[in-house]
């Protein structure tokens, strides 16, 4: 079967543009066929069109379909596994159709969630995150970085859910803090643009903040080291602040002296999850949004194939909120 996809043509060097990618055909042909419905978007899949990647896995090269996370739909199977109709995710990336071995798709259970993109969202991370690197727990006093997107907007309600006394987030524009506040129950929040990190959180939260989830780096780790309770945990998990730059400053080193001077634990974590990670995420998340204690936030763009790098471009400025994906006709 003829499939379209989209292809990296070049690695990215400094901004990404829409010349970096391209429609094209492939066949695709394997055990199992599926069509693809709805595609994820992770502003970590920037790091792995660049020609120095330092992610420890490989680096797409050009003319290499790219992306990652997806649901669809099983067309065809010759797997007692897999039946036509049954809903399934992979990690087959941008493309109208996929196919391969069976065991390279999961079966998902179409009732789990009122609605399917709800398997695409960045909660393992967040998860992993807060519950158990930073392990949150009653009376902390927590700060997210980057709180709008995908990990950020997930991560403080799941903080709220273990038992932090007080929850704190920053955003890029008044819109988002009043969304942070007023939807995703932040006690909360304020637009990084207006003033320094530190001054903000010392006005925030006096008595110092216990946890920090950081996904931005930069200006906003420095606040939030100054605001620090002795005894404090930082969960890293990503800069966002400084991804454009090269390799070195992409990932910066934080400054542990400092930390250690403050008491404060600096916890660096690996967003690649174990079966039993995803499986405690899915099993919270579930319970979670049944007892009307968590809100999914989501931004889903409909679209063909052709609009999926629009989309990445779009989420890399900043420009939606909450999870991104992309869902095909």
């Amino acid at each position: 079967m003829i499939s379209r996809e989209i292809q990296l043509t070049a690695q990215i060097a400094g901004t990404p543009a829409l010349g970096h990618f391209t429609v094209a055909e492939t066949e695709v042909d394997g055990e199992v066929l599926v069509r693809t419905d709805q595609i994820g978007l992770a502003a970590t899949y920037l790091e792995l069109m660049r020609a120095d990647c330092i992610i420890p896995v490989p680096a797409w090269q050009p003319g290499q379909r790219v992306g990652a996370a997806a649901i669809g739909t099983v067309v065809r199977s010759d797997s007692p596994g897999l039946q036509a109709g049954d809903l399934v995710q992979s990690m087959t990336g941008w493309s109208e159709y996929s196919a391969g071995p069976a065991g390279s798709y999961l079966k998902l259970d179409r009732g789990l969630f009122a609605d399917p993109g709800h398997h695409l969202g960045q909660g393992p991370t967040a998860y992993h995150g807060m519950a158990e690197v930073a392990a949150v727990g009653e009376g902390d006093v927590v700060f997210v970085s980057g709180a709008a997107g995908g990990v950020g907007s997930l991560a403080g309600q799941i903080a709220r859910c273990l038992g932090a006394a007080r929850v704190i987030g920053s955003a890029g524009s008044p819109e988002k803090v009043d969304y942070l506040v007023n939807e995703l129950g932040y006690d909360a929040a304020f637009d990084y643009h207006d003033g320094s990190t530190a001054d903000r959180l010392r006005e925030l939260a006096p008595e110092g903040i216990s946890v920090f989830f950081d996904v931005v780096g930069g200006e906003q780790y420095q606040g939030a080291l100054q605001a620090a309770r002795p005894g404090a945990r930082f969960a890293l998990c990503g800069s966002l602040s400084s991804q454009l730059g090269d390799a070195a400053e992409r990932f910066p080193q934080p400054d542990r002296a400092a930390a250690e001077a403050r008491g404060v634990e600096l916890l660096p974590f690996s967003c690649h999850h174990t079966p039993d990670q995803l499986a405690a995420w899915r099993e919270h998340f579930s319970g979670w949004l049944a007892e009307g204690r968590f809100v999914y936030p989501q931004t889903v763009v409909e679209g063909g194939i052709e609009d999926v790098p629009q989309a990445f471009l779009s989420l890399l400025r900043g420009s939606y909120r909450g999870n991104v994906s992309v869902r095909l006709p």
